[in-house]
């Protein structure tokens, strides 16, 4: 049997990208725009659909970051955030010299909890400091409480920012994550769904917002024969060269969101019996995951953890990796305040992203039994 590692997400590409990429070296359009930007853009929207508009970025931090400028947060300004994500999450407010408000989740789609985000919302209104939005993450393709969320953000003013980074072909009510909110993010990380080797997007409701990101992204330079600044901006568009794998990429979206379903089915149909293992699924038909990660809670008992079954994949050569560590637990952010209760605490404590890959093999699929085999044995 092959020990060749086995990784959590690996990049699949699709056949197509190399066409791309030698069309941009053909033409030398190798600098960020070109026709792979706009064709990449213009793929994402017809994906997306519902009337939205897309700007290619060098990262989903990029667009996140984009989407808090047009939001309006300003330096002195609040942000709720939930707390169980990534730090790419959160960065992008302390960028803006404002201050991020943490929010703890709900068990049931390990989102934000909509009850926290209104009593945080409530006690900095109290403290004469509203917050200038809300950053609320589908977690590794889990749509979060859209009603609920959406109806406060709405109720109370503030700006939505979904970050969809991990969520690119998931849904919530046959709505596409990212195009729900004011403001959406993707990202197109090596080890995303689908992946421009590095990038992301921002994904806007109407197109003045987009033109704006866009010129934020390409250093905000004036309408002028000269180089001219009235704005501080960014060196934050996407390469023609990556949009070009983003090209190859789009045209295998749907294949890919199949495969880390059906990845997600066979840690289903394995944990089955054991009552001390739960995978992290959809909690009822409003919700479709693309699964992106598959991710499982253990319940300690004796010896066994989720440490254990790590270390046990590490003696195999198989990467998994404990649940994101909650943001108000990070010493960046320990002075930031935080509304609920231990539930990412106790997520982060017991649970486990396993191999989720969409160019997983049966022998790959193998070894993982093997090595779960071992744990339960």
């Amino acid at each position: 049997m092959s020990n060749e590692k086995i990784f959590l997400s690996s990049p699949h590409m699709g056949g197509n990208e190399q066409k791309y990429i030698r069309e941009a070296f053909d033409s030398n359009w190798v600098a960020p725009l070109g026709p792979n930007v706009t064709g990449f853009e213009q793929a994402i929207e017809n994906y997306l659909g519902n009337n939205v508009h897309v700007a290619a970025l060098s990262a989903g931090t990029a667009a996140l970051h984009l989407a808090l400028i047009l939001a309006g947060v300003e330096k002195g300004d609040e942000v709720v955030c939930q707390s169980f994500t990534f730090s790419a999450s959160a960065n992008p407010i302390v960028y803006q010299g404002a201050t991020p408000v943490f929010v703890d989740s709900e068990p049931e789609t390990w989102n934000m909890d909509p009850e926290a985000l209104e009593t945080a919302i409530k006690s900095r209104i109290g403290a004469g400091k509203k917050p200038k939005a809300i950053i609320a993450v589908h977690l590794y393709g889990m749509p979060f409480k859209v009603d609920e969320i959406l109806e406060i953000s709405r109720r109370y003013d503030i700006p939505l920012i979904e970050d969809a980074a991990e969520a690119l072909g998931s849904k919530y009510k046959g709505r596409p994550c990212g195009t729900i909110s004011d403001f959406g993010v993707l990202s197109f990380n090596g080890n995303k769904i689908i992946t421009t080797s590095g990038g992301g997007a921002l994904v806007c409701k109407n197109i003045e917002h987009t033109n704006k990101a866009v010129f934020l992204a390409t250093q905000a330079r004036d309408n002028a024969p000269h180089y001219q600044h009235s704005h501080i901006g960014f060196n934050y568009r996407m390469s023609n060269i990556c949009a070009g794998i983003g090209r190859g990429q789009m045209e295998v979206i749907d294949e890919r969101v199949a495969a880390r379903r059906q990845m997600h089915e066979f840690y289903k149909e394995f944990f089955a019996p054991y009552d001390e293992v739960t995978v992290f699924d959809e909690p009822n038909e409003d919700y479709f995951s693309n699964h992106w990660l598959t991710a499982v809670t253990i319940k300690p008992s004796g010896s066994r953890d989720r440490e254990k079954l790590r270390l046990i994949f590490e003696e195999g050569n198989i990467e998994s990796r404990p649940l994101w560590k909650p943001m108000h637990l990070q010493p960046i952010f320990s002075g930031c305040e935080y509304f609920g209760s231990d539930i990412s605490e106790k997520l982060f404590n017991d649970g486990l992203c396993l191999p989720s890959g969409s160019n997983l093999t049966d022998a790959d699929k193998d070894r993982i039994k093997v090595a779960l085999r071992r744990f339960f044995s």
